[in-house]
């Protein structure tokens, strides 16, 4: 459990370094840390438990992902993908797998706004005026899986 562990936090160091250096990640990262972070919390869980807040996440994601949709398109008149990077996208999907439903929309919400200060704190830094939000991502649950591990935090698969 140690080396998946050690696994998961090496794929959301790449995706954060890839995304804050080119503003673009290897696709093949993002089911990996699907499959591992999936494996990880159905460990952790009642496979019952597993598929229920898997499809609720999915439905947090989706409908998370049609209110950006029709952002993008009904107020700033851009295409989704001009607004919304495939890459953030891909990491939204992939971190449905991750915890329990409650959990995850905190987490989820939390990292958001983590992703705000952080690009509002660095953004006079980078030359592009893009926002790396799946590397800002990535490194919010990273750190979230290590309060997890070292007990910072009782449980992030329970709730």
């Amino acid at each position: 459990m140690v080396v998946l562990k050690i696994f998961i936090l090496t794929l959301f160091l790449l995706v954060f370094y890839q995304d804050y250096r080119e503003r673009q990640v290897y696709w093949f990262l993002f089911p990996l840390i699907a499959l591992s972070c999936g494996l990880l919390f159905y460990n952790q869980t009642l496979p019952e438990l597993f598929i229920v807040s898997v499809l609720l996440n999915g439905v947090f994601i989706g409908l998370l992902l049609l209110a950006a949709f029709c952002y993008s398109r009904l107020v700033l008149n851009i295409k989704f993908n001009e607004a919304f990077g495939l890459g953030d996208t891909l990491l939204f999907i992939s971190l449905i797998f991750s915890f329990s439903t409650i959990s995850f929309i905190v987490l989820f919400v939390f990292a958001l706004v983590f992703s705000l200060i952080i690009h509002l704190i660095l953004k006079s830094y980078s030359a592009t005026t893009t926002v790396p939000l799946a590397g800002y991502l990535s490194l919010f649950f990273g750190v979230s899986y290590v309060a997890l591990w070292s007990g910072l935090t009782n449980t992030l698969y329970a709730i």
